[in-house]
């Protein structure tokens, strides 16, 4: 008999013979392009330093497409909107000690965002390596510590033989659910070295499937199809694990309305008549779920923002499907089943049976009429305006990217996105300056649509260096600026805390004329105009400016009692 592990594959005439005749001139860093483009990788981001220019002179002789962006933060962002959008391991290329250190609240979104990204960085060379104090230029006595807080996995290289294996490992763990963000260090000189390896010619990395026990499947099926009120919360996991589809008919099956979270924007259709929308922070959605005598939690574990800021009390049975072990019966008791959520949303389609509740779309109705008489007390009409006018002027099938602002904290409850994996934002870890480098990626991703990308002006200016990226690589984005003069939010939090705001107001320069020094177009618009402004803007190709001054408020939280 003959086991798959006992299967060997043979070189072709041709890989053997770039095995033994490889090409003059190769270094260390054309083992990594090698490896990347084995593996499958097209595209990488990154920013170059004297310690990673190995990796960087060796794309000069591949195929891989790079986008250099100005700041590695945003160079970490674009290749988490890439991993997002595309469902692969981004490669993100960065310098030892400061570039390697300046791309990590973007490592830190990916973790939370579970998007994959393989970020490759240089180390010092290795007589410096083993914690001494040897003054190499850029040393840290650990550099792969203050990665391994945040990253799936940490892959250290000493020689070149190990480069293949270790990015082969990296790309493995990134993409093995839950994606993540993943750090692989290769010092200079490694880098920099002529090799006599032969060329990397293949480099297939399997990512590990994750399915659920079948007894818990089980359980949970029999609790679902006995359920009196069951409900469902969708979070981002839904999204990531492209299972939509199955969460829409395990539903319908079901007849249990569903809610999505923030990251979980998409996986249930907007207008479907058991769609509760994404009102999670919303008091009349929160007592509906508690009031789930079975809750079947999909993707999410249930943090801050997907339980109302942790107000939200289960009464009835808890089924949490996540494929973060972390998460799983974090914060609430549950039937936990550490599984991808397409795979056990399968397999649970495949053992529950099916109920009718024809009273379920009414008590939807009711839910949703009394979150919007809630929102309509409070005069708060040029915020639902400007946020229809983005949502009309935006094409359906287009992605859209949000800053931590004002704005997008009303996209997270209150905008349609149309379809799973078209709404990103910074939720997971709330770092600024997310939506523009993320859109750049996106539209780098795929560059048939336009990627809207929504700032407000202190998140702007985090990422206005990369006007520049956008002009130099023609990316097919739209930022639309909010500009309120300030930190917006905190404005809010302070004036509210506080009786009054410290530190929150900016000094904004002309936007307009800023993004035409780039050259790149921009508008001033107003809230009346702003939609045509935006669908004009969008329907242009290359990027684009619009900007909108103007205030805006939250709608008054529910949490706080």
């Amino acid at each position: 008999m003959t086991h798959d592990h006992d299967l060997v594959l043979r070189p072709t005439p041709a890989q053997t013979e770039a095995a033994l005749n490889p090409p003059p001139g190769r270094n260390g860093g054309d083992l990594v392009v090698e490896t990347l483009a084995g593996l499958g990788a097209t595209t990488v981001f990154g920013l170059p330093g004297q310690h990673a220019l190995g990796m960087f002179d060796a794309l000069r002789r591949s195929d891989l497409r790079y986008i250099g962006l100005r700041v590695e933060n945003n160079a970490g962002f674009a290749a988490d909107a890439y991993g997002r959008i595309t469902g692969e391991a981004a490669p993100l290329l960065l310098s030892t000690g400061p570039g390697a250190l300046t791309s990590l609240a973007a490592l830190q979104e990916a973790a939370a965002a579970s998007a994959p990204v393989l970020a490759i960085g240089s180390q010092i060379p290795r007589a410096g390596l083993g914690g001494g104090r040897h003054g190499y230029l850029h040393e840290l006595p650990d550099q792969a510590a203050s990665f391994r807080g945040v990253v799936k996995s940490v892959h250290t290289v000493r020689t070149q033989s190990q480069i293949p294996s270790a990015i082969a490992a990296a790309w493995e763990s990134a993409l093995t659910v839950p994606h993540g963000p993943v750090w692989v260090e290769i010092p200079q000189d490694v880098l920099l070295a002529e090799t006599a390896i032969p060329v990397v010619t293949g480099g297939d990395a399997f990512p590990e499937e994750l399915p659920p026990r079948p007894e818990l499947t089980a359980v949970a099926a029999d609790l679902l199809s006995k359920a009196a009120r069951p409900a469902i919360i969708a979070g981002g996991g839904v999204v990531r694990a492209d299972a939509s589809g199955k969460l829409k008919q395990l539903a319908e099956l079901l007849e249990a309305p569903v809610v999505t979270t923030p990251g979980g924007k998409g996986a249930f259709p907007w207008k479907h008549p058991l769609s509760l929308q994404s009102w999670i922070e919303d008091r009349h959605t929160t007592d509906f779920l508690e009031d789930a005598d079975v809750l079947l939690v999909v993707g999410s574990g249930l943090g801050e923002l997907s339980s109302n800021y942790h107000t939200f009390k289960p009464r009835g049975r808890v089924v949490q499907i996540e494929a973060d072990l972390g998460k799983l019966e974090s914060n609430h008791p549950a039937l936990g089943i550490h599984a991808d959520a397409r795979l056990a949303l399968q397999a649970l389609l495949e053992t529950v049976s099916e109920r009718r509740d024809p009273e379920a779309p009414e008590r939807v109705r009711e839910v949703l009429g009394k979150v919007a008489e809630r929102i309509a007390a409070q005069e708060l009409t040029l915020e639902q305006d400007v946020l229809a006018s983005v949502r009309r002027a935006l094409p359906a099938d287009s992605p859209s990217f949000w800053d931590m602002t004002i704005l997008a904290y009303w996209a997270w409850s209150a905008f349609d996105a149309k379809g799973p994996n078209h709404m990103h934002s910074a939720q997971g870890a709330g770092g600024l300056g997310y939506a523009f480098p993320a859109a750049l990626g996106a539209a780098a991703a795929d560059p048939t649509r336009p990627v809207l990308a929504v700032s407000g002006d202190g998140g702007a200016l985090y990422s206005i260096a990369e006007l520049a990226t956008a002009r130099q690589y023609g990316l097919n984005v739209t930022w639309l600026i909010v500009d309120d003069g300030g930190y917006g939010i905190l404005r809010e939090y302070m004036n509210d805390a506080f009786g009054e705001a410290t530190a929150t107001e900016l000094t904004r320069p002309d936007y307009v004329a800023l993004a035409e020094s780039f050259g790149v177009p921009g508008v001033r618009t107003t809230p009346k105009t702003l939609e045509q402004d935006l669908a004009k803007a969008l329907g242009s190709p290359g990027p684009s400016v619009v900007l909108l001054p103007a205030v805006l408020r939250m709608f008054a939280p529910t949490h706080l009692g």
